[in-house]
């Protein structure tokens, strides 16, 4: 028998390619619909929970409305709603200002504690860990909880804080009931529980800072507080700018820890407590709360859109 040598042509690598390619399409095809899926259920129910419920308060606040009946029996009255708080409306002003009070305190107290705690748990102090859970704990506490705890701190016989006084049982100091100083001695309840959250967020920035640029300020000479106000403060902008859109929500939407105590009356008047007892409230005026809530949209806006404008403008003239 003769050999016979069969040479075959090699085949084509373009079929396996198509293949490939195929596959590939369809996978790239899956990943589309995935994250069309991940996007678009979060911003579908983002739109219709947050936005349209907003955009109709906005809308409402044009209206005179007690919340009976259909949307025929709305009557609009134009900017009347917001002339009428203005202008002939007691507690208002007043809630106002406790707004106002409540996010300058904020601001203050508890960013600037949040901070200095975060520097010294940076430090890597002995037992940070337990000392950080500690301190976030109140955080983890509703509003509500925290009103209720403080009472107790605040009762003026049996309460803590004049126990500790000694001012129980010959002038107790009734912290809650004076409408003088009732505001503040939330206020501290209320910083007590804010100031955990405030140092995880400035130590998270602090961890992320690049241990090259301390070193590189202490080789040229500069002390601990030169560094950290020369070198680490000006890297922790973008956690500042986070920090005030945090406060300035957290101040002017405080609402459950005034209620708990006394529904937000004698002193303790906040816009939040303003909106809840016009819309849910007695009197159920759909158009003065939702004008109520508008104003205090304006306000929160303001800050933010102040604050992030200086600081892109500065960033844009550098």
């Amino acid at each position: 028998m003769t050999d016979k040598t069969v040479h075959e042509e090699p085949k084509s690598p373009a079929p396996r390619g198509r293949a490939r390619r195929k596959r590939a399409t369809a996978l790239a095809g899956g990943d589309k619909l995935v994250l069309g899926l991940m996007l678009g259920i979060p911003t579908l129910f983002h739109v219709l929970l947050v936005w349209l419920p907003s955009l109709g308060s906005v809308a409402l606040s044009f209206s005179s409305w007690d919340g009976i009946g259909g949307f025929e029996d709305i009557k609009w009255v134009g900017v009347q709603n917001y002339v009428d708080i203005f202008t002939h409306y007691p507690r208002f002003w007043p809630a106002l200002q406790h707004n106002l009070i409540w996010l300058v305190f904020l601001l203050v107290v508890p960013t600037t504690a949040g901070l200095f705690l975060a520097v010294l748990l940076d430090r890597k102090l002995r037992f940070g860990a337990v000392y950080q859970s500690a301190l976030y704990l109140p955080m983890v506490l509703s509003l509500a909880l925290v009103g209720f705890i403080w009472q107790l701190i605040y009762q003026p016989e049996q309460g803590l804080l004049n126990n500790l006084l000694g001012t129980a049982d010959s002038d107790p100091t009734n912290w809650l009931g004076d409408p003088k100083i009732n505001i503040y001695a939330v206020l501290v309840a209320a910083a007590w529980r804010h100031t955990g959250y405030i140092m995880l967020l400035y130590l998270a920035g602090l961890k992320s800072v690049d241990p090259a640029l301390k070193e590189a300020a202490a080789l040229d000479g500069a002390n601990s507080f030169q560094t950290f106000t020369k070198v680490t403060f000006p890297v922790l902008k973008p956690v500042n700018i986070v920090v005030l859109v945090v406060t300035v929500i957290e101040a002017l939407r405080a609402f459950d820890i005034v209620y708990v105590i006394n529904k937000g009356r004698n002193g303790l008047e906040l816009l939040s407590v303003l909106v809840t007892d016009n819309i849910i409230g007695e009197s159920s005026r759909i158009g003065w709360g939702s004008a109520l809530a508008v104003i205090l949209l304006l306000i929160s806006l303001g800050f933010i859109i102040t604050y992030l404008y200086q600081v892109f403008s500065k960033e844009n003239r550098a």
